[in-house]
């Protein structure tokens, strides 16, 4: 039964991560409360029951949420403050892919980078799914994206979402940039630093690509003025995640609702071919979402 604050979500969907293929290698251990034998960052679903004091949703409401670990499951109980009403123009397998990448992707452009309308944004490893919300979002806020795409015929599916998609190799011929968005790790760091713009901020939030470690060239960076941020989203306390999604639902849940931003899905499975699921995400070549469904 849910506590105090905490709804019972029936899940319908829920989308695969890196974080999630990491725990289950034990290379990424789950945050204290969150299940560390249960993947899963986010999940959507039907409320089916509450806890008392719960004052933002009704049973039967639609929610998505982003969570510690456990979403990999038919029934979750969460705080109510860890979720955001589903638009009603998303389907399940779009809500279960949207919470964890949007809010990654929001918080670490405009939070963390500080993307202004007009700006540059490069973004490296855009066709994931933190990568494709973030294209969208750089777009709808009036910045100039550029998207490094490994995967060619990946490409001009990542300029449909408002980008100029290119080769990784040589991307610092298309900047200078205000802010990068690095999610491939440590073998672009010297390139990043070469193209920011005086003031420019580099804001890592993923190493899948080629390891966490890089030698930063001090000299560069004060000559730049430049700025170095990272970021975790899962690890983050509840009250820090549930600020993050209010703003989600400020600034992204009404481009969601007009249509100028969607959740590009690349493939569904059912919850219990899950191992099937994982190894189609790290096969890689793919555009947006991996996500599980219960029905």
């Amino acid at each position: 039964m849910p506590g105090k604050g905490e709804i019972l979500v029936a899940v319908r969907a829920a989308g695969i991560n890196g974080a999630d293929i990491h725990q289950r290698k034990g290379r990424y251990p789950a945050p204290p409360g969150s299940p560390q034998d249960i993947p899963g960052l986010e999940l959507a679903g039907e409320v089916v029951g509450l806890g008392d004091g719960v004052l933002r949703f009704r049973e039967g409401d639609r929610v998505m949420a982003v969570v510690g670990g456990g979403g990999h499951v038919e029934l979750a109980t969460l705080h109510e403050r860890a979720a955001m009403p589903v638009p009603d123009n998303l389907d399940w397998p779009e809500a279960g892919g949207f919470p964890e990448v949007f809010t990654t992707a929001h918080d670490a452009i405009f939070s963390q980078g500080g993307l202004k309308a007009g700006e540059t944004l490069l973004i490296h490893g855009a066709a994931g799914g933190v990568g494709t919300a973030a294209v969208q979002l750089g777009r709808a806020a009036g910045a100039r994206v550029i998207a490094t795409v490994r995967t060619e015929a990946l490409r001009p599916e990542v300029e449909k979402l408002g980008a100029t998609a290119i080769a990784p190799d040589g991307f610092e011929e298309h900047g200078p940039f205000d802010v990068v968005l690095e999610l491939v790790g440590a073998p672009n760091m010297a390139g990043n630093l070469s193209s920011l713009t005086i003031g420019g901020r580099i804001v890592v939030i993923g190493v899948a690509g080629g390891g966490a470690k890089a030698e930063v060239n001090l000299g560069v960076l004060m000559a730049k003025r430049g700025t170095i941020r990272a970021s975790l989203l899962r690890p983050r306390p509840l009250e820090e995640k549930a600020i993050a999604m209010r703003l989600v639902e400020r600034h992204v849940l009404p481009l969601v609702e007009s249509g100028a931003v969607r959740v590009p899905v690349a493939a569904t499975f059912p919850l219990d071919r899950a191992d099937e699921a994982y190894a189609r995400f790290e096969e890689g070549g793919k555009l947006g979402k991996i996500v599980l469904l219960t029905d």
